[in-house]
């Protein structure tokens, strides 16, 4: 009876505290705009000089909490957004990519999109996008994709993830501004994934991400030899 008079009330004082509804969880993209409004804010305390070396995408990179170290003396900038697809990075592009005019991208995203449910060919498509907003702002800026990552969680969904993978090193091998970094093998012991991961069988531990660096650090460092057409002022 209590109830049923509380609904009564709620119903005739819609403005009534006690009976505000919980916001809802935003949708799509603007699920993250918190962390993309976070990004914003640190840039107004200090603006990340240009013709450095982006790492964007998903929680792989967010948590690379080590990543500067790991490419020091290069100068790298984290702007990884946990959970995000190649769409949400598409999305996001005029915020997360564009403002940093950096020498090159080190991309990695696309297994929240397979675990969505997207098919690989989708994904290849939200990638292909990106490439396009990256030659319209910022013409021939290299992009280097990690490939998709083998995890204990979702080894099920390897094979897609390597249709992906395979999707863009051909369309690596048609363009000189894309280069494939696989970190699939040196992730693998023995055809199954090596011990690298936190308790979630998803996120790696310090192992994976110094796994990581043998692998993209090498990669960033060549970068840094070939001329550029980046202007630092």
């Amino acid at each position: 009876m209590r109830a049923t008079a509380t609904a009564f009330a709620c119903l005739a004082i819609l403005a009534a505290p006690a009976c505000a509804q919980p916001a809802a969880t935003p949708a799509g993209p603007e699920r993250f705009a918190p962390e993309i409004a976070a990004f914003a804010a640190a840039d107004r305390q200090h603006m990340p000089a240009p013709c450095g070396f982006l790492f964007v995408g998903s929680s792989s990179i967010r948590f690379w909490r080590t990543l500067d170290a790991d490419m020091a003396p290069l100068p790298a900038l984290n702007r990884g957004f946990g959970g995000s697809t190649v769409a949400d990075v598409d999305y996001y592009f005029d915020k997360v990519v564009a403002p940093y005019r950096p020498r090159a991208i080190v991309f990695y995203a696309g297994e929240n999109d397979l675990d969505a449910g997207a098919a690989p060919g989708a994904v290849t498509a939200d990638f292909a996008r990106f490439l396009d907003l990256k030659t319209k702002a910022l013409g021939e800026t290299p992009v280097y994709f990690i490939s998709l990552k083998p995890s204990k969680l979702r080894w099920a969904q390897r094979g897609a993830q390597a249709e992906v993978n395979a999707q863009i090193q051909a369309m690596a091998a048609q363009r000189h501004d894309l280069h494939y970094v696989d970190v699939v093998p040196a992730m693998l012991a023995g055809g199954i994934p090596k011990d690298i991961y936190v308790a979630d069988g998803l996120h790696m531990t310090p192992d994976g991400y110094r796994l990581w660096t043998a692998v993209v650090r090498p990669v960033v460092q060549a970068e840094a030899k070939r001329p550029t057409s980046c202007k630092a002022s």
